[in-house]
């Protein structure tokens, strides 16, 4: 009899010592992206959709596609302190596609959450040179006019980070 209880009662405590923090619930913040939206380069207060969007990171073999969006998400580097993407507009069509190279330069930060959870990175863009933009693999002009950083500290994905022109 002795012997079932110890193996119920150590039981017990094996289940009263797990902490709350054990499992990292779904809703707990992690490592932001960049929130990315577009505006139309002739009336820069306008939101423009884009259509037909595809763009891939450097070393990377996924391509994100959006269509009839005007925000967009991205995730940053957390083992560097540069990001490199491919923006293609009209990457469906060899005829009239465009390839932009967009490279954002920042700092990382990482923030610990919990036993659970682990870290994660905060970035905050580079104030002399945030974003570098040139043409891409094809010569064939900028089709992103302009770019624009509205919040340099990365830190949730509330808010919008950069503005690109079109």
């Amino acid at each position: 009899m002795k012997k079932i209880f110890l193996t119920v009662l150590a039981g017990t405590l094996s289940f009263a010592s797990c902490e709350k923090d054990d499992i990292c619930d779904a809703n707990t913040p992690t490592t932001p992206q960049l929130v990315i939206e577009f505006y139309d380069n002739s009336n820069p207060t306008v939101l423009k959709n884009v259509s037909d969007l595809k763009v891939t990171g450097e070393g990377a073999n996924d391509v994100l596609s959006f269509t009839g969006v005007s925000k967009i998400k991205l995730p940053l580097k957390t083992t560097a302190d540069i990001t490199k993407y491919q923006f293609v507009i009209n990457g469906s069509d060899v005829n009239t596609k465009n390839e932009d190279q967009i490279e954002f330069d920042y700092s990382r930060k990482d923030e610990y959450i919990s036993r659970a959870c682990g870290f994660k990175t905060l970035f905050t863009l580079d104030a002399n040179t945030p974003i570098t933009l040139t043409d891409g693999t094809a010569n064939d002009g900028l089709w992103i006019k302009n770019t624009a950083v509205l919040t340099s500290n990365i830190i949730n994905e509330n808010e919008t980070h950069v503005k690109i022109y079109f």
